[in-house]
């Protein structure tokens, strides 16, 4: 049922409502009126005819007080909402009183004659020689408020019918900006977000289409949004890829070559210690060289893809990072606790908290001045994981600070924004960092 018809429905019910309510009030108040104008009839008529037997009785020279009210009744004629009745001493009908002929032409329902009807009353005097009955009629009356109830009944049907035509023209004018917002919701249902709506004129339907519009814009920019963080992951992904085949080929050729000139040099250098110390010398120098450029690549082996990511898992990789730069820097304390199935996440998600901690922990070595330096990844009972990256360093501003113009903060943001987490950063001069990221189980489960 539409929106129209319910708006129109409804009103047609508040009308008849009021129709009934009113057309019960003026009944009610017919009933009433009729009521008091056929008792204050039978009270006059009936003093009328008392007049007359008290004129008859005084004056027994006009007749017998029968004979005087027949010549009067009869002289009278009809007598509103009253009915006469004259008999004599036997019971004989000596007169009755004509009926109402007014609005004889009008017949009013019987539902209405038991509505307003009063209630029969009659008046009975004894006189010599015969009986008066004085009873009330509301028959006249009935009839002439039939006739205006009916022609209000008449006028309020044709006001319901103009109205209910009105309010559906009105309804179906308003209402118009309906189908053009239901047809944008179903086209962005599609997934055509460029629709957009046009000003209405009324305010309200103008602020849903203003809001509707900025739903769609907000649509778009998410999947906009989407979009880039795909092909960031994309991105990501190759990246990791030719880090890896990097890695490989700097250990697989370079270290061959590197170990190679190492053995060629120790062999030289023994055997020129005692005949060419000159040459044992830069022997042991091409050594120690080549030992230095085995370190170097394996550092950079180590920052291009960890090699126990790959075989061990990631607890064991967060491990080994700790214990390397806690060799490297053995002035700051590191802290790393580690709770749940850590080993079972999947290559992507390893990659990519690896590469957070990492940079968490390179911007806090070199940047911070910490003392001390704590790594927490745990995974609750629902399967959530938590990242927290504290330190005790110098701090910053975060207000002040434009995250976006920081690749590190940026790529974490975006690497946990990936999996659909949260990403938070809480800083402050002198009271140390600390970095939150949660990711929901639904992004790797």
């Amino acid at each position: 049922m539409s929106l129209r018809l319910r708006l129109n429905l409804l009103i047609t019910a508040l009308s008849l409502a009021f129709m009934l309510a009113a057309g019960w009030a003026i009944v009610n108040d017919a009933k009433v009126s009729i009521r008091e104008r056929v008792e204050a009839a039978s009270r006059v008529t009936v003093q009328l005819l008392d007049n007359v037997i008290v004129t008859s009785v005084m004056n027994p020279s006009l007749g017998d007080t029968t004979d005087v009210l027949n010549v009067f009744l009869r002289s009278l004629g009809y007598v509103r909402s009253s009915r006469i009745t004259l008999y004599d001493y036997r019971g004989n009908v000596l007169y009755e009183s004509p009926q109402s002929s007014y609005r004889s032409d009008v017949h009013p329902p019987e539902w209405f004659v038991k509505m307003v009807e009063p209630k029969k009353e009659a008046v009975q005097r004894r006189v010599r020689f015969g009986t008066l009955v004085v009873t009330s009629s509301a028959a006249g009356s009935i009839r002439e408020a039939w006739r205006g109830v009916e022609q209000l009944m008449w006028m309020g049907l044709g006001f319901f019918l103009l109205l209910n035509i009105m309010v559906y023209a009105l309804l179906s004018h308003s209402l118009r900006p309906v189908r053009h917002i239901l047809g944008a919701i179903n086209r962005m249902e599609h997934g055509d977000l460029t629709v957009r709506l046009e000003p209405f004129k009324l305010p309200e339907f103008d602020t849903i289409g203003h809001s509707l519009n900025r739903m769609a814009e907000s649509l778009e920019a998410e999947r906009q949004l989407e979009e880039n963080r795909q092909l960031t992951a994309l991105i990501q992904t190759h990246i990791e890829d030719e880090r890896r085949s990097l890695a490989r080929e700097l250990h697989d050729e370079l270290g061959q070559y590197v170990t190679a000139i190492k053995t060629f040099a120790v062999g030289i250098a023994n055997k020129t210690t005692e005949k060419m110390p000159d040459v044992s010398s830069n022997a042991q120098t091409i050594v120690a060289a080549a030992n230095h450029i085995y370190d170097g690549m394996h550092n950079i082996i180590r920052h291009l893809r960890p090699g126990a990511l790959d075989n061990l898992g990631l607890s064991e990789t967060l491990k080994d990072a700790i214990n390397h730069l806690q060799k490297q820097h053995p002035d700051i304390e590191f802290k790393l606790d580690l709770a749940g199935d850590l080993d079972s996440l999947g290559e992507n998600l390893n990659i990519n908290f690896y590469r957070i901690v990492q940079e968490s922990l390179n911007n806090a070595v070199k940047h911070a001045k910490a003392s001390m330096i704590q790594v927490s990844l745990k995974q609750d009972r629902q399967r959530n994981l938590r990242l927290t990256i504290q330190d005790n360093g110098l701090g910053m501003d975060v207000n002040s600070v434009d995250q976006t113009q920081h690749f590190g903060l940026l790529g974490m943001r975006e690497r946990t924004q990936g999996f659909h987490g949260q990403f938070n950063i809480e800083s402050a001069p002198k009271q140390g960092t600390t970095i939150s990221i949660y990711i929901p189980k639904e992004s790797f489960a």
